[in-house]
């Protein structure tokens, strides 16, 4: 289990060097389209929507827990 984190830590390490290191054309030419907001905007909605799911699931899951420990 050690050396599986030892190598995640060495991913995580070099993986923003290398993604420094790639061309970003695509990138650019969604900014000059104007398209890069609605790019920001799903990926925003995608994000919410995610924590809202996580927090609702908590909340089911506490009130389980509760009903669970109440005799």
């Amino acid at each position: 289990m050690k050396n599986v984190n030892k190598i995640l830590v060495w991913l995580m390490a070099f993986l923003p060097v290398s993604a420094f290191a790639q061309d970003v054309e695509m990138a650019d030419i969604l900014h000059e389209n104007g398209k890069i907001y609605v790019v920001v905007g799903v990926i925003a909605i995608i994000f919410v929507g995610i924590v809202v799911y996580l927090v609702t699931i908590d909340r089911r899951l506490t009130k389980i827990e509760k009903e669970e420990k109440a005799p």
